[in-house]
């Protein structure tokens, strides 16, 4: 009888993949007081995500949103590594957030499952990716599947917690708990579909301001403003890809791909151009936009 999961046995969480999104979901759990370590195979990017936790907790407190006794509490509880499976044997929660690619995330999968306790939940930051592709590289299919933040996890409310064909109600029911307890508004998603619910939305939107842009209707610039001004949005569909990185809204479109076979799936040639360029956003200061260095 496989064990199932429950919000009351998640005490230390393990987050894989120490890149922007891991580092501040990370943070996000610490900040509601679980005990999280962040690993990563690459050292100096461990310790670019110990600068990046302080540089963003601290901004909370300096704004005013956290305070600085809270900040560091936080910090106290994140902790840093290269070896994934002894984090992953003390851990109740997982949440793998490393690179886009299916052959990397089902090798994570394999060696998380073998290493973790057997109460253990193994979801996936994944919107591209369903656990329904990585279940059989464990042997706890009923207790994996998708739990997706957005950027910024520090500040973005939304969590979309996906069940695959396999995932039990324990699991279900545990994810969409633990989000509520980090702060988050949880969506829940009761059958896989590309993309989820939020990015199909924003693809749809995306998509069309590519196409316009290609046919010379408007600038980039012209339709983010649009966007800003006309419907309200925060940022327009461009400033979106440069802060999300123009690397990963490529390798989300060549997973979908990948997928389906469908070329209408494949990024768009502007996407692909600036990807091969290095131009990824402002992680690399130039996407669509330039941005002063720092």
């Amino acid at each position: 009888m496989n064990p199932q999961p429950s919000i009351d046995s998640v005490r230390r969480v393990l987050v894989v993949g120490s890149g922007t999104m891991g580092t501040q979901i990370a943070a996000v759990f610490a900040l509601a007081g679980y005990d999280t370590t962040t690993s990563d195979l690459d050292p100096a990017a461990l310790e670019r995500s110990r600068e990046e936790a302080r540089r963003r907790l601290g901004r909370l407190a300096e704004k005013g949103r956290r305070t600085r006794e809270e900040v560091e509490q936080a910090l106290a509880r994140m902790a840093w590594t290269t070896d994934t499976p002894a984090a992953a044997r003390t851990a109740d929660f997982v949440l793998e957030a490393a690179v886009e690619r299916l052959d990397v995330k089902r090798r994570l999968f394999a060696e998380l499952d073998e290493a973790a306790p057997a109460h253990a939940i193994l979801a996936t930051n994944s919107s591209t990716i369903p656990s329904s592709l990585l279940v059989d590289a464990t042997d706890r299919p009923d207790r994996v599947c998708n739990m997706h933040f957005f950027n910024p996890a520090l500040v973005m409310a939304c969590v979309e917690v996906v069940r695959g064909p396999q995932t039990s109600d324990a699991t279900v029911e545990t994810t969409l708990e633990l989000a509520r307890r980090i702060g988050k508004q949880p969506v829940r998603l009761n059958r896989e579909v590309p993309g989820f619910v939020a990015n199909r939305l924003l693809g749809a939107l995306r998509d069309e301001a590519l196409r316009l842009e290609e046919a010379g209707v408007a600038s980039f610039e012209d339709i983010d403003v649009a966007a800003r001004t006309a419907l309200g949005h925060p940022m327009g569909p461009f400033e979106l890809m440069d802060l999300v990185g123009i690397d990963v809204a490529y390798l989300i479109r060549m997973a979908a791909h990948e997928q389906t076979g469908d070329p209408d799936d494949l990024p768009h040639p502007s996407v692909t151009r600036l990807y091969e360029q290095g131009h990824h956003g402002r992680k690399s200061g130039r996407g669509w936009y330039e941005y002063a260095a720092g």
